[in-house]
């Protein structure tokens, strides 16, 4: 079996200002001290996307969008291109995140030509999927998971150019996670959902899991078959924490 190398991923939604350089920094820092093992993503908002990058000699943490349009460029106010992304010198994008299915309305079909413009740019796309609580009562969770993933990837998938992040809607920002079981079940439908259209390549694609990740939980969750790593929310803007997620691994 293709080893993996664990990528823990940070996603800090809509927070941070200048300032924020300054934990940027520390985990750098720490980063520097774990990076022959892990491998470190921040996604900060955009507007901060060129400082992170410009600071501290930030080599071992790879800095990301959180979004992009599937068009290079155009009349879309507010928007912002993967083109641009990687202009400013990020290597990676968040695309299909359930707040962006939700509040925006994304559909697979977007997050596909997200994904698409992503890889156009020379950039890593990392794509969320994951059920929210009425699908997983009413027993869809693998059909769910399984259309978004037929939907929202495209045929040309590779290691390089892409990890999937399971993200079940209900566990984002709530405190609650599923069970080391639960979350096996659904790695293990990802990777096998991944083999059989991907035969080639599908062993090297890594697959986070995400949703209420912290330094009490981190050591479990990152022990479950076929969870390469996490995509962290909340506990990413803190130094501290998000190192101490990453540490499972030293």
């Amino acid at each position: 079996m293709t080893t993996r190398r664990p990528l823990i991923a940070g996603n800090w939604k809509m927070n941070g200002l200048r300032a924020s350089v300054e934990a940027f920094c520390q985990i750098v820092a720490g980063a520097n001290e774990l990076r022959e093992k892990v491998d470190f993503i921040v996604c900060p908002p955009a507007t901060l996307i060129f400082q992170f990058i410009g600071s501290c000699d930030s080599g071992s943490v790879e800095v990301g969008g959180q979004d992009c349009h599937a068009e290079p460029s155009g009349a879309f106010t507010g928007d912002i291109s993967a083109e641009m992304l990687a202009d400013l010198g990020a290597r990676a994008v968040i695309v299909g995140h359930s707040e962006r299915r939700a509040f925006h309305h994304e559909s697979d079909a977007d997050v596909r030509r997200k994904t698409q413009a992503a890889w156009r740019a020379g950039l890593l796309a990392i794509v969320c999927i994951g059920e929210t609580r009425d699908e997983r009562a009413a027993g869809r969770t693998l059909s769910v998971v399984g259309a978004q993933l037929e939907g929202s990837i495209p045929d040309e998938a590779t290691p390089r150019n892409l990890v999937i992040a399971y993200e079940p809607v209900w566990a984002i920002g709530t405190g609650l996670t599923p069970t080391p079981a639960d979350i096996a079940e659904v790695h293990g439908f990802i990777r096998e959902r991944l083999n059989a259209r991907f035969p080639v390549s599908a062993q090297g694609i890594r697959i986070l899991y995400g949703g209420s990740v912290k330094p009490s939980n981190a050591k479990e969750l990152l022990a479950v078959d076929n969870v390469d790593g996490a995509l962290v929310g909340g506990a990413s803007l803190k130094a501290e924490e998000f190192l101490a997620i990453a540490g499972v691994y030293a």
